[in-house]
């Protein structure tokens, strides 16, 4: 069985038996917080219970290695309408230890990419895209350094309001332990 058709089913029964009425609450995060983080399958549920956070808390933007690669692209969107359409004031991009774009290059990913047969003409920077496909599949090599550009890129972006507070912090996925970053 598919996974589509597995979520399918369990959705069935969940909104039978009402189960989605404990999760009810506002589209606007009543911490107006907003978080940055990686899409790594431990912090699924780790996340939320190490900050103290539950639904309606908070935004939460998934990236892979909470790493804002462009200042113009969908994280920085997501950001801006947390500001300007949710009230959100506070940010924080939470990286962590042992993640997959630590010391990812990206000529591992294009191999794996010419291996699954995507074509050749697909794979060249300057024909499939405004941007450096090395540049941008190329993870990092320190994760607070990582977390810091990011913070950095929020801070001083130019369509960012004075006022708005933006940290960064390293969460460890085994134990949920934070550290700033």
């Amino acid at each position: 069985m598919l996974q589509i058709d597995k979520i399918l089913q369990y959705n069935k029964s969940f909104v039978e038996n009402k189960e989605y009425v404990q999760y009810e609450t506002s589209k606007y995060p009543d911490r107006h917080l907003l978080i940055v983080t990686c899409m790594d399958t431990r912090l699924t549920e780790l996340l939320s219970h190490a900050i103290g956070i539950k639904n309606g808390d908070a935004q939460v933007v998934k990236t892979a290695g909470a790493v804002i690669t462009n200042p113009y692209g969908s994280e920085m969107r997501s950001i801006l309408v947390g500001i300007y359409d949710m009230g959100v004031k506070e940010i924080i991009v939470i990286g962590h230890d042992d993640c997959g774009m630590q010391g990812l290059k990206s000529d591992k990913l294009i191999n794996e990419m010419r291996e699954r047969g995507i074509d050749e003409k697909h794979l060249d920077s300057h024909i499939c895209c405004e941007t450096n496909m090395d540049s941008w599949l190329t993870g990092f090599e320190n994760v607070e350094e990582a977390v810091r550009k990011s913070v950095d890129i929020i801070k001083n972006h130019p369509l960012i309001p004075e006022g708005i507070i933006v940290n960064g912090l390293v969460i460890d996925p085994k134990t949920g332990a934070l550290r700033r970053a």
